[in-house]
């Protein structure tokens, strides 16, 4: 009796999984999606090489200072207060070059702006090289602020600032990056130029054990998702580990209920409300299942979901960056 009972157990157990629910089996190819991340890490590491290298050649300057001085150009830049007095007009070789008002020592400052002259032809050989980016800058321990192509810095940038207290700083310090390697930042944000959503990868630049200036290298969300998603089949969105929607195709982010993603309305959000990105945070969704979908995606890991209210996209399927803490997700939205 005990043994019928128990080969009776098994084999409902072996029923029940050979039975189950098309909404608990995954029938999406993920393998399409992984091509794409890999394209795109691919080219985004190439990256890590060109910052290295400049980050090289800075760290050069610094350690032949003395000597380089005596022969940069000091008439390359003239200065209106805080800024450079060059327009993105008057040279496509020219950087846009600020000392902000918080130096501690304006001579100082001057002369980093000197040592650095020649930077700008780095920046834009690396510029050209890469059509993706966005732009390329440095900001330094003594508020000197290099970014190329040169922008209207009068018009956009606070000579109030202080530099050290943004993230694009901040997190290549020795605490934020002992290993002092390029480092890429996952939260995006509003470039001040227009330029839309920002990523961002850094790099500290040390004279001797001094953090001396960070780079960066920005590339805009809307070119990544033209490069790699525009010409997909399917709608796509990316989104960091904390729900926050770096971009993606309309009708994707309008099938999970939210306001179409729009360059004006993430500026106006910024504006209003000091970077309020969690409007577009899946965690914040007005429907319910999307909430839940988030959790199983980013809490759980999970790979896959599926919707059950007709008012829903079908399912979501996932698949995390390894370069970035992103995960790129295709939702499938009912015919």
């Amino acid at each position: 009796m005990k043994s019928t009972l128990v080969w009776t157990l098994l084999s409902l157990l072996v029923f029940c999984s050979c039975t189950s629910s098309p909404k608990m089996a995954v029938d999406h190819n993920l393998v399409f999606d992984q091509p794409i991340i890999m394209e795109m890490e691919s080219e985004l590491a190439l990256l890590n090489d060109e910052i290295i290298f400049l980050k090289d050649q800075f760290e050069f300057l610094l350690a032949n200072r003395d000597s380089l001085l005596a022969y940069v150009d000091r008439n390359k830049y003239s200065f209106d207060g805080p800024f450079s007095t060059n327009t993105p007009k008057d040279s496509d070789q020219l950087s846009s070059v600020v000392i902000l008002n918080t130096t501690r020592d304006y001579d100082k400052s001057l002369e980093t702006a000197w040592l650095t002259n020649s930077m700008d032809t780095l920046f834009s050989q690396s510029y050209e090289k890469y059509g993706m980016l966005a732009q390329i800058y440095f900001n330094t321990a003594d508020q000197v602020s290099r970014v190329y192509p040169a922008y209207d810095a009068a018009a956009l940038l606070d000579p109030g600032l202080d530099l050290t207290t943004f993230n694009f700083f901040y997190k290549g310090d020795l605490e934020h990056n002992p290993e002092r390697g390029p480092v890429w930042i996952p939260e995006v944000y509003v470039d001040p130029a227009g330029r839309g959503w920002i990523l961002s990868l850094i790099h500290p630049v040390y004279e001797g054990e001094e953090l001396f200036a960070v780079l960066g290298i920005d590339i805009t969300v809307d070119e990544l998702i033209n490069r790699y998603l525009a010409d997909q089949e399917g709608d796509f969105l990316i989104v960091n580990n904390k729900g926050d929607i770096v971009g993606g195709n309309a009708a994707a982010i309008e099938a999970l209920s939210f306001p179409p993603l729009l360059n004006h309305v993430y500026r106006e959000t910024i504006l209003a409300d000091n970077f309020r990105i969690s409007d577009f945070n899946l965690f914040n969704s007005k429907n319910s299942e999307v909430r839940e979908m988030a959790k199983f995606i980013l809490l759980e890991k999970k790979s896959h979901f599926f919707f059950e209210d007709e008012f829903s996209p079908e399912a979501a399927y996932a698949v995390p960056f390894s370069l970035l803490d992103w995960y790129l997700i295709e939702i499938e939205i009912r015919s």
